[in-house]
This record gives structure tokens, C-alpha cells and sequence, in this order.
């Protein structure tokens, strides 16, 4: 194996595709997913379509676990297989522990590991804009970058990644924590759809909308808003719509500058909250 400079880690949140991951070795930290009390790596154990097929059997059994400190350790052995210095991207550690456990992990890692040095940065996101930050930074890396500048690009990206996505359902919502289930269950009764996206870290609601097609249109109208027609980097991001996913891709490319387009499958660790039909993209300007 080549050794790179850089080697770059980042979680299953990050909803990078297996092509995108394979084509620039990037190390992916699963999270655990619990099902009737089974536990299933994210991504490793199941695909996001079957885990969302055994959460419509029985949406009250599914739930999520965040990695460990070992999860986080492990992916830094297998990367310092292939680089002495690492980078690894969490999702903001404002929704989650995955910032904290990676920390940790690091310092295990320096004791065990001879000479490795490694980043951790909070992507202060999550979803595929989490993963658009782990994208740049991989694709500095294969460019033969030294750490300092892989990390520099990737900030740059982190300040102005974000994302919008409309929910078919406000059912599971009450999981945040943030409204009660009796809530959750009117909005559901209700048809009442919300949009959310990235807010200094947290995931906010934008806005709500009674019926699919004026959720879409309203997130090509945020999309419009804020890139207008400069070129842009857009992922697609679906739980269990493949076909409307594709769709949108469709109208974004006929519609928008696009200097990437792709479709992602939409994390089902999220997707616990979300529920399934969830439709999305993650974007930044070029």
C-alpha cells in the first residue's frame, strides 16, 4: 500500500456514498444501531434500505447508540495504516457525543500508535453536509496535501456547507426532545410536514408545509436564495424514496449550475427521528 500524508476518518452520519468512500479510502465510523435489542452497525450490518425496512415493521423498536471511543480507535489503527497523520471529521458535537468519544480516542491512539498525529474537527454539521466537509478533505489528502493544509480546506468548506430537508411525517420528531410525543402524534393526524436544516450547529425547523410538492418546491426556493446561479456542490439525500430522490436530482441539474450532483441515502440513524420518506439535499457554493 502507498503511504498518503493525510488519512481522513469521519462517521456514518456523514452519508457519503460507497463509492465516494472506497475511491479515496476514507474511514468510516459506524454508528450502532438497536433494533428489539439487536445491535447493527450503521452502514456495516445493514444497508440504510433494510434498516429502514425493519423500522417501518416496528418504528417503537428502533432506536440509535452512539459510537465508543473504541469504534474511534479502531478507525485510527486502520488509518494509520495508510498515513502518520489523520484527520478525523464528527458531526457537530452539538447533537451528539461522537466530537468527545473521537477526542478520547485520540489520545489513546497517540499512546499506542508510534509517531501518528491526529486532528479531530467538529464539522458543526450533520448529514451529507457533515459529509461534504469530509469529501474536501479527502480530496486533498489523494492530492498529496500535508495535514495542515487538508485541514484548511475542510474548514473552508465546514463555513459554508448546510442543508435543507423536508420530512413526510413530524410522527418520530418528539425523539429530539424538543416537542412532546402528544405533539408529534397531532402534527402527524394533521399531515403537517416540517423542514429543517443546519442552525449554528443544531438542527432547526425552517418552516412547514401541508403537502409534498410545496415542500419540495420550497427547498429549491432556499437553494435558489442562496446560490442563485453560481456553481454548486448538491447531494441528494432520500430514507426509502429512491425514485423522488432521483427526480429531484433531475430538477436540480436542469435548473442549477451544478459542479456535482449525487444521491445519497439519507442515514437511518437519523432517520429514527425523521421517519422515512425524508427528501433532501446538502449544498454549498463553489
Amino acid at each position: 500500500m502507498i503511504l498518503r500524508r493525510v488519512a481522513i476518518v469521519t462517521d456514518s452520519i456523514a452519508n457519503l456514498t460507497k463509492q465516494m468512500v472506497k475511491q479515496y479510502n476514507i474511514g468510516i465510523v459506524p454508528i450502532m444501531l438497536l433494533v428489539k435489542g439487536n445491535l447493527y452497525r450503521d452502514g456495516v450490518d445493514m444497508s440504510p434500505s433494510e434498516a429502514y425496512e425493519l423500522f417501518l415493521q416496528d418504528p417503537e423498536s428502533f432506536n440509535t447508540s452512539p459510537a465508543a471511543p473504541g469504534h474511534y480507535l479502531e478507525a485510527y489503527r486502520e488509518a494509520s495504516k495508510q498515513a502518520k497523520n489523520i484527520l478525523c471529521i464528527t458531526l457537530s458535537s452539538k447533537l451528539s457525543t461522537g466530537y468527545e468519544m473521537a477526542c478520547v480516542a485520540k489520545e489513546r491512539a497517540i499512546s499506542e500508535i508510534r509517531d501518528i498525529v491526529i486532528e479531530v474537527m467538529d464539522s458543526q454539521n450533520v448529514t451529507a453536509a457533515e459529509g461534504f466537509v469530509a469529501l474536501a478533505a479527502a480530496r486533498a489528502a489523494a492530492a498529496g496535501k500535508d495535514l495542515a493544509e487538508v485541514v484548511r480546506v475542510a474548514g473552508e468548506v465546514r463555513d459554508k456547507v448546510t442543508f435543507v430537508i423536508l420530512l413526510d411525517t413530524i410522527r418520530h420528531v418528539y425523539r429530539t426532545g424538543r416537542i412532546p410525543k402528544i405533539a408529534s402524534q397531532i402534527g402527524s393526524v394533521l399531515s403537517i410536514r416540517p423542514i429543517l436544516t443546519n442552525s449554528s450547529g443544531l438542527v432547526s425547523f425552517t418552516g412547514i408545509v401541508r403537502n409534498r410538492e410545496q415542500g419540495i418546491n420550497r427547498l429549491l426556493d432556499t437553494l435558489r436564495g442562496k446560490v442563485g446561479q453560481s456553481p454548486v456542490h448538491v447531494a441528494v439525500m432520500h430514507a426509502y424514496v429512491p425514485e423522488e430522490a432521483e427526480r429531484l436530482k433531475e430538477r436540480i441539474a436542469s435548473e442549477f449550475n451544478c459542479t456535482e450532483l449525487f444521491i445519497t441515502e439519507f442515514s437511518p440513524v437519523m432517520g429514527y427521528v425523521t421517519g422515512t420518506g425524508t427528501l433532501g439535499f446538502a449544498f454549498y457554493k463553489e
